[in-house]
């Protein structure tokens, strides 16, 4: 085997759903606020019985059923994850036991938003240097547990969910070489610290460097890959604001490609934006097999990661 490729992916958001009007009698905000600063009309919200694990097993089987393939064909597990609670057992750890893994390694990651592409890579490595046959791949965030509900200016951005992957080896590789890297002076422009953990950012920090320091990159990904942003069938980013997707996306030049959109709908994931992104794309037939599309993480530590996929 010369490489290895996304096999399948899954999703999973919680069943409540938190509009912009239930936000408005939260804190002082509308509708034409938040839709005009952010882009998003609505986000899931997991309660006080659905832990982060929960939801990266919901994703993990779905992605798990779509390939066809049984917990015992799985020997890696990777979790990104800025939200554990707990530091021992890890996140992969107690997928695995949800899901009836046996003796698989298990790793968690966290990179914040852009941990699912790290991840990913992390998985290709590790699979094309034959230290894994099959790993699942999940990013899972609930973000709801670290935000203050009062600061309207982070509160309306956040939302809970998990997506996943299933990575395993291939003759033809489906996972281009990773473009990663991080500005760690930086790192203090998107936190979550303290005691309780409390996410904060600084907005206008994150926007420039988001659509000035980022297109570039991105393009060097798909150089890496071989191909040209026009050649992109699809281009999913981390989806933390409309605001910064779309300028991002046009300054990377995919003319020809789908941009997911989908943080109108469930609100800044996290980790799990970009497979949650993915993964409806996929679903909704918006894109087919063999397919190149763009994944490209960013955000917290200021880090991003980015490599052009073929769609499973």
């Amino acid at each position: 085997m010369n490489g290895s490729r996304i096999a399948a992916v899954g999703h999973y958001q919680p069943a409540r759903v938190l509009t912009n009007e239930d936000l408005a009698g939260m804190v002082d905000t509308s509708d034409e606020w938040i839709r005009s600063r952010v882009g998003i009309r609505t986000r899931h919200i997991a309660g006080p019985d659905e832990p982060v694990d929960e939801l990266a097993a919901h994703a993990a089987a779905k992605a798990l059923a779509a390939a066809g393939l049984a917990p015992s064909d799985i020997d890696l597990v990777l979790v990104a994850t800025s939200t554990a609670v707990d530091r021992s057992p890890n996140m992969a750890a107690r997928v695995a036991a949800r899901l009836g893994v046996p003796s698989p390694a298990a790793m968690d990651v966290n990179v914040v938003c852009a941990g699912f592409t790290h991840a990913l890579a992390t998985a290709d490595h590790t699979v094309r240097a034959g230290a894994a046959t099959r790993a699942l791949v999940i990013g899972a965030d609930k973000m709801s547990e670290v935000t203050d509900w009062s600061d309207r200016t982070t509160c309306v951005l956040v939302g809970d969910g998990a997506g996943a992957a299933v990575v395993e080896a291939a003759e033809e590789p489906g996972i281009a070489p990773v473009l990663w890297g991080s500005v760690p002076e930086m790192g203090h422009a998107v936190r979550i610290e303290g005691q309780p953990a409390r996410f904060a950012q600084e907005g206008q920090s994150v926007y420039r460097w988001a659509t000035t320091r980022l297109p570039p990159l991105a393009r060097q990904a798909c150089e890496r890959a071989g191909l040209v942003p026009e050649d992109l069938a699809a281009v999913v980013l981390h989806q933390a604001n409309l605001r910064i997707i779309e300028p991002l996306a046009q300054k990377i030049g995919a003319v020809n490609a789908v941009v997911a959109r989908d943080v109108t709908a469930s609100g800044n994931t996290s980790a799990a934006s970009i497979p949650l992104a993915f993964s409806k794309l996929v679903e909704q037939g918006a894109i087919s097999t063999g397919d190149p599309v763009l994944l490209f993480g960013f955000g917290g530590n200021l880090s991003y990661a980015g490599q052009v996929v073929r769609c499973p």
